[in-house]
């Protein structure tokens, strides 16, 4: 079983709402996570396609001159982390400083063959 990773890293949504849609494609055939991901409604499905194409990218670098069938591949583990804090400050009630926490997260993707 070969397998192939990919990485977004600071990818501006939080880790909350990009976790949500990496546990919709976890384990799935990749034909059928790319179905999941087109039809979601939302531009955090986005970065998480992206990755996605690039870990089947990378497995089939890998696997080179074999000939390979992408029905086989299959997604082995998506994982969000957590990435720094963007801090911004705003203005408040009775002049005071409200801070707003921008998230960024980062994407992982490992991507697997079916087999040996």
């Amino acid at each position: 079983m070969r397998e192939a990773k990919a990485y977004k890293r600071f990818v501006r949504a939080s880790p909350k709402k990009l976790n949500r849609i990496a546990r919709l494609i976890r384990g799935k055939q990749v034909k059928e996570a790319r179905a999941i991901l087109n039809y979601l409604v939302g531009k955090n499905r986005i970065p998480v396609l992206k990755t996605l194409n690039s870990a089947v990218a990378n497995l089939k670098d890998i696997e080179g001159s074999l000939k390979v069938d992408e029905d086989e591949f299959f997604v082995k583990e998506a994982r969000v982390d957590p990435g720094p804090s963007l801090k911004r400050a705003r203005a408040g009630p009775r002049a005071r400083v409200n801070f707003i926490k921008h998230r960024l997260s980062h994407i992982s993707i490992i991507v697997a063959t079916e087999g040996g």
